[in-house]
């Protein structure tokens, strides 16, 4: 790497991936021109690299970005090994992210997995997205790329041998993440009675399933990007997962991405409407929107999780934080949200009782 160029990212892992890149292709050398850290990636650390390979099949100019692991990280996202394999399903599956390209499996030279991938056009910011400019025809169109994209990733269905990694729902999907979320808060250790009472109605409540799906586990406003008012790219796998198709749509519809757009249902961008619409264009049949309220509150069930988490990452000292204390911070914001959504829906049962 020419040591008078941009490095406003992490040089070392630059030039780490420079000579790894330079064996992987074939190439007869690799030179960086510029290695930038890119903004958001609470959980993982992701780095834009423009760079050129001399000599070999991929010789040229090129866009990439390498993601590989924070100093800290949640227990339950995947590792970048699992990540890419399920970026490289969701890829054969015809949905938009952007291509994974070259997996470097650590083995004690720089300490961490990471992997390299095509960088995407286009913007991932939610509040520019959300408030800006858009008309009721160009959301639509947006929400109907989304729904389609979704239903391109629902067709992938276990088993899958390069998926065997992910642990099947026990149970329902429902019933499985309910489990999930009470073990993670139990063992933070401290009373957190407004969780285990909305987790008790999610028990309560939960929908038979009829279908396990690989699951994007994070597709929300923020986690893909929009160039020309189109979906170019959607980001940050490390949440995927067998469970229902219904709890991505519940997680991008949920309030807390709305991003203050509270009367958008879905991400803060439109109506559920065109996002069904896109949806049922790829899989065939209507989605039942009347499980949307149900897995509505479980997507802000599981936000409060990771705010605790989050905060407790900063807590330990593992990752002094200031972003992650705020999130915690966010916690009884969130729980109001929890309150309000299960009254809305006792109430509307209660009207049509």
């Amino acid at each position: 790497m020419d040591a008078n160029k941009e490095t406003t990212g992490t040089p070392d892992i630059a030039a780490f991936a420079a000579a790894f890149l330079k064996k992987e292709t074939g190439a007869d050398g690799v030179e960086i021109h510029s290695c930038k850290r890119l903004g958001g990636g609470a959980i993982q650390e992701n780095l834009a690299l423009d760079l050129t390979i001399t000599g070999g099949p991929w010789a040229g100019r090129h866009e990439l970005v390498l993601r590989t692991d924070s100093p800290s990280s949640l227990a339950v996202s995947l590792g970048r090994a699992e990540e890419f394999a399920v970026l490289k399903a969701a890829f054969g599956a015809g949905v938009k992210v952007p291509e994974p390209l070259w997996l470097h499996r650590d083995a004690g030279e720089l300490g961490k997995d990471f992997y390299l991938m095509r960088k995407a056009g286009g913007s991932a910011a939610a509040r520019p997205l959300v408030r800006g400019d858009l008309t009721t025809d160009e959301r639509d169109a947006l929400l109907f790329e989304l729904g389609g994209e979704l239903a391109k990733l629902h067709t992938v269905r276990p088993p899958v041998a390069s998926l065997d990694f992910l642990p099947l729902p026990d149970g329902t999907p429902a019933q499985s993440r309910v489990a999930e979320y009470r073990r993670l808060i139990d063992a933070i250790g401290r009373p957190q009675p407004t969780l285990e009472w909305a987790l008790r109605w999610l028990e309560l409540n939960a929908p038979a399933s009829t279908e396990t799906t690989l699951t994007h586990g994070d597709f929300r406003t923020g986690n893909y990007m929009v160039e020309n008012k189109h979906l170019s790219a959607v980001l940050d796998w490390e949440f995927a997962g067998w469970s229902d198709p219904m709890e991505d749509l519940g997680w991008l519809c949920a309030r807390c991405w709305r991003f203050g757009a509270w009367e958008h249902e879905v991400g803060g961008v439109g109506g559920t409407a065109a996002l069904a619409r896109g949806y049922a264009s790829i899989s065939g049949k209507p989605v039942d929107l009347s499980l949307l309220p149900y897995w509505e509150v479980m997507g802000i069930m599981r936000w409060a999780v990771i705010a605790l988490m989050q905060a407790e990452r900063h807590l330990s000292g593992e990752q002094p934080s200031l972003e992650l204390a705020l999130t915690g911070r966010m916690l009884p914001e969130i729980e109001l949200d929890l309150i309000q959504e299960i009254q809305t829906i006792e109430k509307e049962r209660a009207r049509h009782a």
